[in-house]
């Protein structure tokens, strides 16, 4: 078996893990950021009374 084949495998298969960790990490600082914004406009609606 050609090792070069494997090595290349190999480290393509972690660079496609590691860009799904990313991915996952993005998209929960999103759902976050998302729910933070979400509270401020509730509050600046409370503030102004239009609720």
């Amino acid at each position: 078996m050609n090792w070069t084949l494997v090595g290349a495998v190999l480290l393509s298969t972690a660079g496609l893990l590691v860009l799904g960790a990313l991915a996952l990490r993005l998209w929960l600082d999103a759902r976050a950021l998302a729910r933070e914004v979400d509270g401020a406009v509730s509050a600046l609606r409370r503030a102004a009374g239009t609720e």
